[in-house]
């Protein structure tokens, strides 16, 4: 079959799909989320071995070792998928809720109605959960999804596919509800990017040249964030424990993922006391260092940092420091290389605390707590569908109302305009 024919085709079964899951109960979307995860649940073993294939395919082709990070499936990550999506059973279905009403003068009631969007796309990288995440929210949001993973994954994200389309099925909803695209052609992309009469929405997942080729090409509105340079300031006033721990969790827990720090700012007056031992744990955990003049007088055997790491979503055990003469110069800075992503500050002093969540303008601001924490999960969201950086419509961890519009019903007894 011809790329567009089969995009044809998909699309418009998706159509077709979103008006029916749009009245869907949610008693019947929690049983068909419940019986996805137990299909998770019960296959490890299948998709563990599929998910070899794509691991021994990315080792093959020289990969980071960031990047076949995010695309392993191991035991407790086919866990955490299913755990995800049974969080989003257990949270209230946004659907239907009245956000407003008011009644006008002549008499006419105005409700503001929250209601799917209708069919949303998603185009990602590597990670295979994002396969079992996007699809049980815009599952439990009564819209139609179309995914498209990265060719890096396509074993994987078919075979966690196989499992929704399962449960689809058994439980009675339309299995077009949720499809998966899966030519690896990157024609299908180019095409669907097109196809604004019906698809309502895209979200891309990936790194910057993915998400930028979407922008550019796409006639379809895209909610996104380019990428995640994530800073950690450690404040004069800050406890340089905690600091230390928070700094080594930002960078090392999972360093290849958009919420890892990439940037650590530190405040002069305490840089000599705080640097040697934050650099001594970050070297043990395999981390380069590349500093600032002033912090390579404190730690002279790290490699000098240039103009161009300042701006750089490394996604590997790199990170570039800096020390900065007071609040003002972390802000202006973040406020310069940042991608508003997130961005943590590390302070004892309240009124600094303020200053720095009021005056950085980025979707997370972190006190005292590691940027690892921008995520739908760590945010009580269940399974995330994306995290943005724009200012319309969402912003931050997308969670279930993000997946939502509205529309106003209006209730007359006769009026009309005069």
């Amino acid at each position: 079959m011809k790329v567009e024919d089969y995009i044809d085709k998909i699309v418009t079964n998706a159509k077709k799909a979103s008006q029916v899951m749009s009245t869907a109960s949610s008693s019947l979307k929690n049983t068909a989320l419940n019986q996805m995860a137990d299909n998770i649940t019960c296959n490890k073993a299948a998709l563990m071995a599929e998910n070899e294939k794509d691991i021994k395919a990315a080792e093959e082709a020289g990969l980071s070792s960031a990047m076949i990070d995010r695309l392993r499936l191991t035991d407790s990550r086919i866990e955490d998928m299913a755990e995800g999506i049974k969080q989003v059973i257990n949270l209230t279905d946004p659907v239907g809720e009245i956000m407003e009403e008011l009644v006008r003068p002549n008499g006419l009631q105005i409700k503001k109605v929250r209601v799917p969007i209708g069919v949303i796309t998603i185009i990602y990288e590597s990670r295979p959960n994002v396969t079992a995440d996007a699809a049980s929210l815009c599952l439990k949001t009564g819209n139609a999804t179309i995914l498209r993973g990265g060719k890096e994954s396509i074993h994987s994200n078919i075979a966690i596919y196989n499992q929704i389309s399962s449960a689809l099925e058994k439980t009675g909803l339309d299995k077009n509800a949720i499809q998966v695209i899966e030519t690896t052609d990157r024609e299908a992309v180019d095409y669907l990017l097109k196809a604004d009469e019906y698809v309502d929405l895209v979200i891309p997942r990936g790194g910057e040249g993915l998400i930028r080729n979407v922008v550019e090409n796409s006639t379809i509105p895209v909610i996104k964030h380019y990428k995640g340079v994530c800073h950690t300031y450690v404040d004069e006033y800050a406890d340089l424990d905690m600091a230390g721990n928070i700094c080594l969790n930002a960078k090392v827990q999972r360093p290849g993922t958009c919420n890892a720090m990439e940037t650590m700012l530190v405040h002069r007056e305490i840089a000599e006391a705080f640097l040697p031992d934050v650099s001594k744990a970050m070297s043990d955990a395999g981390v380069e260092l590349r500093g600032c003049e002033k912090s390579r007088e404190i730690l002279p055997d790290i490699k000098q940092a240039s103009e161009e790491d300042w701006p750089t979503e490394y996604l590997e055990k790199i990170l570039s420091v800096k020390v900065v003469a007071s609040i003002d110069e972390a802000i202006e800075h973040i406020t310069n290389y940042g991608s508003a992503h997130s961005d943590a500050i590390i302070t004892e002093n309240t009124t600094n605390a303020k200053k720095f969540t009021d005056e950085v303008d980025s979707s997370s601001v972190y006190v005292n707590a590691s940027t690892r924490f921008t995520d739908g999960f760590e945010f009580g969201m269940g399974a995330e569908i994306g995290i943005s950086t724009d200012k319309l419509h969402a912003r931050g961890p997308m969670g279930l109302n993000e997946l939502t519009s509205y529309k106003y019903i209006v209730y007359g007894n006769g009026q009309i305009r005069e």
